[in-house]
């Protein structure tokens, strides 16, 4: 089994990852660290433990982490995963509690106490991890791999050029991605490509097993643009094929390119860049190599949601 920590700001696509990472025979959840993100901290929070308790999980350790970005004002995600952050679920409030420690703080000890490197499947802005990497920097040689859900090598979503989770705190992102540590970047070019039809959010919602009409009920959630009051219904598994990423890489085709987050940009602060010029294609403004990362860049989307509803079923 693959030993995973997931940092999560539990909406929609959170909950799905959530779900799925649970039910995978071949990963083993060790903890689940919460950062404010599509919705506030304390919502993160109890999103994350009400989702345990949809998946029956075992006692897994949960941990608040940031309230806000390191320099930012928060900038929450209300409009798409609605006022509760889950699709207006209303989940029944868990009796699970958090742990007393911050979010940091487990992740220190987690990976600190862990036989073997861990991985960290990061689904939210980078902000917890950001502040593990800074304040213990005897830690980070025990992470195996860092796999985020963040950034494009095409356009963006909060803006025209960048990711939410990467524009939510671009100086954590610039911190992750230069901490030295394997990263694998599961961004906007493969993340709105897996997509369930409604045929099959429809059986899920009909299910009588609590994970797969949990998963059917955020996947068919209709959203409501506040600007152009224009409709959209969430359908993608979101978040939950960055958790694929690691449990089944070979459904994704990835290139090691060099990437950078603007952090000065007026109209481009938050743009995660992903080089994708040739080898030996002069640069002529960069003082140093970038850092790079494993960049996926495209997926065999029936593949995945074949596996991400194969998978549920063992909830």
């Amino acid at each position: 089994m693959i030993p995973v920590i997931l940092d999560v700001d539990t909406g929609i696509d959170d909950a799905l990852a959530i779900l799925f990472a649970l039910a995978h025979p071949e990963l083993d959840v060790r903890a689940i660290t919460c950062v404010d993100g599509n919705t506030s901290l304390d919502q993160v929070v109890a999103n994350t433990l009400a989702v345990l308790d949809a998946a029956g999980a075992d006692e897994i350790p949960v941990a608040a982490g940031a309230r806000e970005p390191l320099i930012e004002l928060s900038r929450e995600a209300a409009w798409v995963h609605g006022a509760d952050g889950l699709a207006e679920t209303r989940l029944p409030a868990s009796a699970r509690k958090p742990v007393e420690v911050h979010a940091v703080e487990l992740l220190r000890r987690t990976l600190a106490d862990a036989p073997e490197p861990l991985t960290l499947i990061t689904l939210a802005p980078m902000t917890n991890i950001a502040l593990l990497i800074r304040m213990h920097p005897e830690v980070v040689p025990r992470i195996a791999r860092i796999v985020f859900m963040g950034g494009s090598a095409s356009r963006g979503n909060a803006t025209a050029v960048a990711e939410f989770n990467v524009w939510h705190d671009p100086e954590a992102a610039f911190i992750v991605l230069n901490s030295g540590v394997p990263l694998t970047m599961y961004g906007l070019d493969v993340f709105e490509r897996v997509v369930v039809d409604p045929d099959r959010i429809a059986r899920l919602r009909s299910s009588e097993h609590p994970a797969e009409q949990l998963a059917g009920r955020l996947l068919g959630y209709t959203a409501v643009h506040p600007a152009s009051g224009e409709t959209f219904t969430y359908a993608m598994i979101g978040d939950a094929g960055a958790v694929a990423a690691v449990a089944a890489p070979e459904l994704l085709r990835f290139e090691n390119l060099p990437a950078q987050v603007e952090l000065a940009g007026g109209h481009s602060r938050g743009h995660l860049i992903v080089d994708r010029r040739e080898p030996g294609e002069g640069d002529y403004v960069a003082a140093r190599p970038w850092p790079r990362a494993d960049v996926a860049l495209e997926v065999d989307a029936e593949a995945m949601v074949a596996l991400f509803l194969d998978t549920l079923r063992r909830v």
